[in-house]
Order: C-alpha cells, then structure tokens, then sequence
C-alpha cells in the first residue's frame, strides 16, 4: 500500500544555513576588501544565496534520499501493516532510525520468542509421544502374547488381561486430561461456581486417600481443629481436583512417616489461601519454573513408574487461574514443599 510522504524541511534549512554564514563571511570580507560594499547589500548576497542552497539542497534530498526513505517504510509495510502507524510518513532522519530500531527490536523479540515455542513445541510433542508410546506397547505386547498362544492357560490369559486393561486405563487418563487442559486453555470448560466448605471438601479428600497414605505411613492433617466451617465461593467439582492432584504429590514424593498437612488462613477481607505442605523430597530451584508445564517431570526417569499423566499439575494450574485466582510454590529440596492457591470467600 502506497503512503503519503509527510516532507520534513529540517536537513535543508540547517544545511543551507552553514553554506550561507560560510559564502557571506567569505564573500564579505573579500568583496569588502576589493569593492565598496553596504550591509544592505551583504544581506541581499546573504538571502540569495540561503535561497538557491535551501532550493537545491532539498530538491537533491527528495530525489535522492526521500525516495529511498519512502520505500524503506513501504517494505516495512509489506512485512506487517500492523507495525507501523498510519499516519503519513515522516522524511525526518531521527523519526525514521527510531522507527526502524523499533522494527527491528520487535522483529528480535518476536524471533527469540518463536525459538522458545519452537524448543517447547518439540519437547511437548516429545513428551506426548514417550506419554503415549510406553501404554500403548505394554498393551501390545501383551495382545501378541496372548495371540501367541497364552490365550489357552486361563490365569497367564486372565493376568495378561487384566494388565493390557491398566495400559487402556493409562491411555485413556492421559487423553482426558489432555482434553480437559485444552478446554481449560481455550476458555471452552464452563465453571459452575456455589459456594461450599472448603474444611468439609479437604476432609473428603483425606478420606479418600487415607488408605494410600497409609501405605506409605503419612499422616494426612489440618493445622489445627477447624471447628467452624469456611465458605468459599468457587466450582466445587474443579477445586476437588485441585486438592486431589495435590494431596496425590505430596503423598507419590512423601517420606516414609512423613506428613501432609492442610491449612486455610484468611488472606485479605474477601479472600483465604490454603495450603498444602509436606516434608518429603522437596524440587531443586532450577525445576520451579517449569513444574506446571505439561509432561514436564523433576525425575526424568523414575517419576513415570509413580503413575499419572504428567498433566497434573498444569490442570491445577489452569483451574486455579480460571477462577482468576493465584497458584504459588515454595520447596526446598529434601525438605518438603508447599503449594498454596487462593480462593474467594462466601460473604
């Protein structure tokens, strides 16, 4: 698209300014010298010649550098409309370096950022394809045995059965959480927000884990007694999750005899953080940053015969943030760690 060239008269007037002192006081002293000459007419020498230089001066401009200055913007129109304003370009030499500095920042910026997608793309679908491949063979290798012959001896048949179901079971908890972040990323999962106890929610959590604690002799508590219950406003279903994915680490990474412990504290008027805290293994400083990011795993090898889809704690994560509310993480390695979130109270 063509664009209308806004002319600037600066370089001109300056330029032919300093020729004009120059060639008068030059001209001056020697016609002054040789002829008899009044200020009257130093000053006419002095217009004159200010015209034809500001006159000539700007005519070579414009034929040789407006132009090129015009098709620079006009190509950096090409590249992306969007960057530039759309008000009439300037032949000014600073406003044309500033804008090509900021062109050119943001081209910078923007290829740095598309390096990290690109470097997060392959690792994600990396992740995605160890995620699924590992399910996916154990099933199949345990079709083909059967096919092989197993199938005749009914307990090798029922085993092999019965495991080839836990690598579905795998497959299709990876593909529904894979579903459900994706909505959650896209604004596409609707929340149902009522208000409830979060005390009584914790507790219904507990419960449903205290005998996977037991295993690993953890002790599943509050703080304190929490007498009176705490409302809150929030999807109840999604919040469940939220402290199910988180009771389920802490107690996976938990020491033996260890504890996880739940508390609820008011945080300002309308809003209390609860926090679940254990001593077990703890994270090193350098996985925090990417620890709610999809399939991203501490333990790079043993952490996948723990179980899980690897997509825990980024649905924690998206949930937490499409009550628009905060997630935090503070952890110590072979220490423990402590995840927190925020949620509106039930006035």
């Amino acid at each position: 698209m063509q664009r209308k060239l806004k002319k600037t008269y600066k370089f001109a007037f300056k330029t032919a300014l300093y020729i004009t002192c120059f060639l008068t006081l030059l001209m001056g002293v020697f016609l002054y010298k040789f002829y008899t000459l009044d200020w009257v007419q130093i000053i006419y020498i002095a217009l004159a010649c200010y015209l034809s230089s500001f006159i000539i001066i700007q005519y070579r401009v414009e034929q040789f550098i407006y132009k090129r200055v015009k098709k620079v913007y006009d190509e950096l129109t090409l590249l992306e409309s969007s960057t530039l304003k759309k008000e009439r370009i300037t032949t000014d030499m600073a406003t044309l370096t500033k804008e090509i500095d900021k062109y050119a920042k943001d081209r910078k910026l923007e290829i740095e950022m598309l390096k990290v997608r690109e470097e997060y793309r392959k690792e994600f679908l990396g992740n995605v394809s160890h995620e699924l491949k590992t399910p996916l063979f154990t099933v199949q290798g345990y079709i083909l045995t059967l096919l092989d012959g197993a199938v005749k001896d009914k307990n090798v048949r029922d085993k092999y059965l019965s495991n080839a179901n836990k690598g579905v079971e795998r497959l299709i908890y990876i593909v529904r959480d894979l579903d459900m972040i994706t909505k959650l990323e896209i604004g596409d999962l609707s929340l149902n927000i009522e208000a409830f106890d979060i005390v009584e929610l914790v507790q219904s959590v507990f419960e449903l884990f205290e005998m996977k604690a037991t295993k690993k002799n953890i002790t599943l508590t509050f703080d304190i007694d929490y007498k009176e219950p705490i409302m809150v406003n929030a999807d109840k279903e999604r919040i469940q999750q939220v402290l199910t994915n988180l009771v389920v680490n802490s107690i996976k990474y938990g020491r033996q005899q260890g504890t996880t412990e739940v508390s609820i504290e008011n945080l300002i008027k309308n809003k209390v953080i609860v926090r679940v805290t254990d001593n077990g293994e703890g994270i090193e400083k350098k996985h925090i940053p990417r620890l709610f990011e999809r399939f991203y795993r501490v333990d790079k090898s043993g952490s996948r015969k723990e179980g899980g889809s690897g997509l825990g704690l980024a649905i924690v994560k998206h949930i937490i943030e499409a009550h628009d509310e905060k997630i935090y993480i503070e952890s110590e390695f072979e220490v423990g760690s402590e995840f927190s979130f925020t949620l509106e109270k039930f006035e």
